[in-house]
């Protein structure tokens, strides 16, 4: 009984590693999104961490049609980003899991 226990020990600190490097590494999986017939350029992380906003010159004239442009880009910006975090992180979470066919002592 104990010899399984450390061996999940052993798997949950393994997952723990994956989780980690996952979340390393989406710090370099970039997703852009472009709006406003590509007058506006947003470059995000998997993680969700902007990392550049390009604005063309002709959206300066108008502030709350360049505030509309932001709100939509940013949004599904971290949208994408999210969908690939999510899937990665279920990934590396799930390549760790210790397998517990049926879970049957709790029956």
């Amino acid at each position: 009984m104990f010899g399984d226990l450390s061996g999940m020990m052993n798997k949950l600190k393994e997952t723990q590693q994956k989780v980690e490097e996952t979340k390393t590494r989406l710090n370099s999986v970039l997703v852009d999104e472009v709006a406003a017939d590509g007058k506006l350029k947003i470059t995000l992380t998997a993680n969700r961490e902007i990392k550049s906003i390009s604005i063309d010159d002709a959206l300066l004239s108008d502030a709350e049609e360049l505030e509309d442009y932001l709100i939509i880009a940013l949004n599904k910006a971290i949208e994408k980003a999210t969908k690939i975090n999510d899937a990665e992180m279920a990934v590396a979470a799930k390549s760790g899991m210790p397998n517990i066919p049926g879970m049957d002592m709790f029956k």
